[in-house]
This record gives C-alpha cells, sequence and structure tokens, in this order.
C-alpha cells in the first residue's frame, strides 16, 4: 500500500507545485494521474521516490516512512520502485543491453558497473526483459538507432531489471504517435496484470486513461479535482479538470 498525506511542494521560485494531496493506492492497481501541463503529475511522481524532495507531508510505501528515509534507506527503497520518463532517459550512443543493464546499478558493485562489468546472470536476465518487451533482436543495436517506441520499451526493459513492485511512469507516451503510445501502454499493462506491479502512470489524454486505468486521479494547480473511476469522468467533470475551452480529443 502507497499512502500519500497533505503532501505539498513549493519550488524556490515559489510555485506551488502540489497542495495537500492525500489519497492510496493498494498493491496491484493501475493508477492514472491526469491534468494540464503544470498541473503536478511529474512533481507528484518524482517526490514519491524523492528524486524531489516535498515541502510538506509524508509518504508511506508498506508501512515504510519515504519522506522520513535516510539516503541509505532510500537507496534501498528506490530499488524496489521503477521509474520510466517521457524522454526515455537512455544513453544514446550505447547498445540496448548496456542500457537495460543499467537497471541493475542499485545491485551492483559501483566500480563494476563504473567499468560495464555486469555477471553473466545479469546479462541473461537483461536478454530477458528486452524479450518481454519485443525488442530482444536489438540488443546490441546503439538506443539513438531505435525509433521513439522501441526506445521507451528499453526504458521499461531496464525498470524491469529492479524487479519492483512499484512502477512509475512520467508521461510515457507523450512523445509518441497514437498507435505507439497504445503498443507501449499494452506492455505496461501486461506488466500490471501478470506480474502484479502496481502502476502510477501519468497522462494528458483522457482516452488512453480511461482505456487502461483501475482508477483515475485528476490534478489542477496542484490539487486533487477528482478521484475515482475511469467512467466517473462525464462532461463537467472534464471541463472542471481541463478548463470551459477544452476539448477531448480520443487517441485512437
Amino acid at each position: 500500500m502507497l499512502k500519500i498525506e497533505h503532501l505539498s511542494k513549493i519550488y524556490d521560485n515559489g510555485v506551488h507545485a502540489l497542495k495537500d494531496v492525500s489519497f492510496e493506492v493498494p498493491d496491484g492497481q493501475f493508477l492514472v494521474i491526469i491534468g494540464l501541463s503544470g498541473s503536478g503529475k511529474s512533481t507528484l511522481l518524482r517526490c514519491i521516490n524523492r528524486l524531489i524532495e516535498p515541502t510538506a507531508g509524508r509518504i508511506e510505501w508498506n508501512g515504510i516512512d519515504i519522506t522520513g528515509a535516510t539516503d541509505d534507506e532510500l537507496r534501498q527503497i528506490r530499488r524496489r520502485f521503477g521509474m520510466i520518463f517521457q524522454h526515455f532517459n537512455l544513453v544514446k550512443r550505447a547498445p540496448v543491453l548496456t542500457n537495460v543493464l543499467a537497471g541493475r546499478l542499485g545491485y551492483t558493485n559501483p566500480l563494476w558497473s563504473f567499468a560495464n562489468h555486469f555477471s553473466a546472470a545479469d546479462k541473461q536476465k537483461a536478454l530477458e526483459k528486452l524479450d518481454r518487451v519485443g525488442i530482444r533482436d536489438k540488443a546490441t543495436i546503439r538506443a539513438d538507432q531505435l525509433s521513439g517506441g522501441q526506445q521507451q520499451r528499453v526504458g521499461i526493459a531496464r525498470a524491469l531489471m529492479q524487479e519492483p513492485e512499484l512502477m512509475l511512469a512520467d508521461e510515457p507516451v507523450a512523445s509518441l504517435d497514437p498507435a505507439t503510445s497504445h503498443s507501449v501502454m499494452k506492455y505496461l499493462e501486461l506488466l500490471n496484470k501478470e506480474d502484479g506491479i502496481t502502476i502510477l502512470c501519468s497522462l494528458h489524454f483522457l482516452s488512453l486513461a480511461r482505456t487502461y486505468a483501475d482508477r483515475i486521479i485528476a490534478l489542477k494547480d496542484g490539487r486533487m479535482e477528482f478521484d475515482g473511476l475511469p467512467d466517473g469522468i462525464d462532461e463537467k467533470r472534464f471541463k472542471d479538470i481541463y478548463g470551459e475551452d477544452a476539448v477531448r480529443v480520443d487517441i485512437s
């Protein structure tokens, strides 16, 4: 169980990105966070693994106080949290396999990882993760030679190398076309349904959220605007979240 209690974040420039946000996520849920750019979606996800330090509030995961964790404790926690980024965060000039192996850095002797020395077991595991996302044949190719959708699948395989219990996906399909977006989301859905990984995924498009989410949370100007089932967002709710001038756009 992930618990977010009265979470707030004020940046140094005075921007109040999160305002008293509270909710709980049971194990195995596929939760999608929607909202306009600047609504606080990315800040929320990055506060959960403390890539961004919250200003106030508490984050608890399986009884562990993440907000109060020491650096050593936080390293142990982050081993169990996978992270998928909008812009992939790959080493573009490195082979795909090397990028996937980066997911084992938290488990490997730092000197060995710096020299790109991974065990045969880790290399086999990396190939298996690439197989899960359908691009094992790309293992020796440089990451920058792949399409955007393939690069995001490398990012998913890298996150899987941590054997995560929780996956944080920060706008994972924002830079992809509709067909590729569905392809990437289906892999996340598969990991949720088959592996029982809890998914927290931020998205722009309500249509994608409705297709894949068990539950939707909407943020507006840093505050919770909605928390409920996907079909609970009617036309009024949609306008409340996205603004009176917003028009529904389907990703099909």
